[in-house]
């Protein structure tokens, strides 16, 4: 059924407290399973929040930790040993498609393949939960709507079909082997130790080189790191998340120009910036395009992040929240401060 879900509500901050689905589940909170978890993507931006001491990290590299295990998601026989004694799954790990030369064969076996591989050997060594970390890129582009997870239609990128395929494999193993599993489609992550459009851009303002953008009224979905793992931990606990899939975002779309103005606005000792017109900013970035092909590798101001910046991709929240009472809590503003280290004044 095609949703469209309007934005025209306020934006309430929750703290966490004891929500009625979340305050009883029928298994040991995620605090005492900690030693019975696998995290994949451990050393990533998300998976390396996600983890706790007692956390078993599946790595590709032998490290000197002792709480990691070698394994590859392209390697079945490596990841029944990854997975043996463990409870649960926090499946974090995957190829990433942003400003890197685009492979859609890596896309399909790692981010596909490599999920089917995980979730085999999962069912072989009797792990009960499964949670997938993946993306409002396994949707339909919404365009100008601001969409839920019922929006019909396929995702467009070779990145965005590989992560519908993993869902799709997440789902029917639940079904199938009576295994508690979840897919969380994230919209734009961002925080301290990102490397995505959204840190590229700070980095950008603060440098004085990218211009202020100009206000198009695009509305844009965005969630801070915390609140996804703050996320990911809830459905992994709450027994009414199984076999769901969910959209985790700030409830609050904002624009590009809200964006740039906010980064800037917590950034001491910037100068006024300077502005440049929509078309320009469009002519701009297909000029990066063609440095970016010369060169053999995208340059920070392409036509893709112009029109991420300027377009709309507007998702809603409203079944996690309603399901489970999960809300984010960090806004852009505070958000912002801790992606760049600056304190309140």
């Amino acid at each position: 059924m095609r949703r469209v879900v309007g934005t025209n509500r306020s934006f309430p901050r929750r703290s966490w407290g004891s929500p009625m689905l979340i305050s009883s589940p029928k298994w040991p909170p995620s605090e005492a399973l900690s030693a019975m978890e696998l995290i994949t993507g451990s050393t990533g931006f998300i998976g390396s929040r996600l983890m706790r001491p007692a956390s078993r990290a599946l790595v590709r590299h032998p490290t000197d930790a002792s709480n990691s295990i070698v394994g590859d998601l392209l390697n079945p026989a490596s990841l029944r040993g990854a997975c043996a004694d463990i409870k649960c799954v926090f499946h974090c790990a995957g190829y990433a498609h942003a400003f890197t030369t685009s492979d859609p064969d890596l896309h399909w076996r790692v981010n596909f393949e490599g999920t089917r591989n995980l979730l085999d050997a999962a069912v072989e060594t009797g792990v009960k939960r499964f949670i997938l970390l993946s993306s409002v890129k396994a949707m339909a582009e919404p365009g100008d709507e601001c969409v839920d997870e019922d929006w019909p239609g396929e995702p467009v990128s070779a990145y965005g079909r590989a992560k519908r395929a993993a869902e799709d494999a997440v789902l029917e193993a639940g079904i199938k082997y009576g295994m508690h599993v979840v897919n969380l489609r994230l919209a734009m992550v961002y925080g301290r130790g990102g490397k995505g459009n959204l840190e590229r851009m700070a980095r950008g303002i603060r440098a004085g080189w990218f211009p202020r953008l100009p206000d198009t009224g695009n509305r844009r979905s965005l969630v801070h790191v915390d609140d996804v793992v703050v996320a990911a931990r809830a459905v992994a606990d709450a027994p009414a998340a199984n076999g769901r899939t969910y959209i985790v975002a700030d409830p609050r779309p904002y624009s590009g120009r809200e964006i740039f103005d906010t980064i800037r606005g917590v950034s001491p000792r910037l100068t006024f910036p300077w502005s440049v017109p929509a078309p320009v900013l469009r002519a701009g970035g297909a000029v990066a395009d063609w440095g970016g092909r010369l060169l053999g590798r995208p340059l920070p101001l392409n036509s893709e992040m112009v029109e991420r910046l300027l377009g709309s991709a507007c998702y809603s929240p409203a079944r996690i929240e309603r399901e489970l009472g999960w809300w984010a809590k960090v806004g852009l503003e505070e958000g912002a401060r801790e992606m760049l280290g600056v304190d309140k004044r």
